[in-house]
């Protein structure tokens, strides 16, 4: 089946709940080359509507403001049109945007909202069965997440696609696309002079959500010095050696935001971790480690880092996404991070 098809058939199914409603006439129109409406002539005790529906593959914000826009312009020419909005999966966002401009929609996986005259039918909170994996892993690709760290590290600055392509050392290409899937939820938006963040509280959920410090390589070494002895000893060992790294995690968190007492070291290091910790006279452990080196999975983890107590830490925002699923408090010290830090910037 199609997305028409199945729109169609969605739609009419939750009409269907209403027992007096008919469906009277069902009228395909095409409406370019990437969106296929009909028009659904229904009746019902008190009265009949007209219904013109709007289907996308896609129910990102954007698309649903799109079709609010397009709606409110056709009731100008005919006032008795009500307009729905349908598509694989319509998010509470897109949801609320349908709302506001006064229109309907309908999902494939089984969200609505539907009132006209006497007419209301509401059906909420049903997961997405459409999750665009691929989409997703493009947005959070390695190099992508460049894009996402400058972002989010800048919430206010007005960017051109060349400065965060020099800013994000990536490709003015690349910035262009993942500023197309930006925009699609409505987390950027243009100005003048070019474009910033909207929506960093739902980009940086998002982002944890599909991340794991896992996607590096760990390292892990048990030491007899305490964490501050060894970070210290590390980050004087990294910088006689012009070693890159940067502590993470709770070593971060514990000099950004105090919140809870840790016994683990954790810490970036780009180069020759095995031999930085024979000089550091660590012992390689299959368990009951208290450091952790991570190789990173990108040289993008070390973008915003900078000296505290000198020592470098990583970006707040990698120190978050670092501590926000990991065991052990590690969601506490991500919170208090982000209250303390991370959110009075935005």
């Amino acid at each position: 089946m199609t997305i028409l098809s199945d729109g169609l058939q969605a739609l009419k199914q939750r009409l269907s709940s209403i027992p007096s409603l008919e469906i009277e006439e069902v009228t395909q129109v095409e409406q370019g080359d990437d969106s296929s409406d009909f028009a659904l002539r229904v009746h019902y005790a008190g009265g009949e509507q007209i219904l013109f529906a709007e289907v996308k593959s896609s129910g990102q914000p954007r698309y649903a403001r799109q079709a609010g826009d397009r709606f409110f312009r056709l009731r100008s020419q005919q006032p008795e049109i009500y307009g729905v909005f349908i598509a694989p999966y319509i998010s509470p966002t897109a949801a609320s945007i349908c709302v506001e401009s006064g229109i309907g929609y309908v999902d494939l996986s089984g969200n609505c909202r539907l009132a006209f005259n006497t007419i209301f039918i509401l059906r909420e909170n049903q997961p997405n069965r459409f999750v665009v994996k691929k989409e997703l892993a493009s947005l959070f690709a390695p190099r992508s997440e460049r894009i996402l760290r400058a972002l989010l590290s800048f919430p206010n600055q007005i960017w051109s696609t060349m400065a965060l392509a020099s800013a994000a050392n990536v490709s003015p290409g690349m910035v262009s696309h993942i500023k197309k899937l930006l925009a699609d939820r409505e987390w950027i938006f243009s100005t003048e002079g070019g474009f910033r963040l909207s929506a960093p509280f739902d980009l940086l959920a998002t982002w944890a959500e599909n991340y794991t410090f896992r996607k590096n390589k760990l390292f892990e070494y048990y030491s007899l010095k305490s964490p501050s002895e060894l970070e210290i000893a590390l980050g004087e060992t990294c910088a006689e050696a012009r070693i890159p790294y940067a502590l993470t995690g709770f070593s971060a968190s514990a000099r950004l935001a105090p919140a809870v007492r840790y016994q683990r070291t954790m810490v970036y290091v780009q180069g020759d971790i095995p031999s930085l910790a024979v000089r550091l006279g660590l012992k390689s452990v299959p368990s009951g480690s208290n450091i952790t080196i991570l190789a990173p999975y990108d040289e993008g983890v070390f973008l915003g880092s900078k000296p505290i107590d000198e020592l470098q830490i990583a970006n707040p925002i990698q120190v978050y996404l670092d501590l926000k699923n990991y065991r052990g408090r590690g969601e506490e010290a991500a919170e208090t991070l982000f209250s303390q830090v991370i959110k009075p910037q935005w």
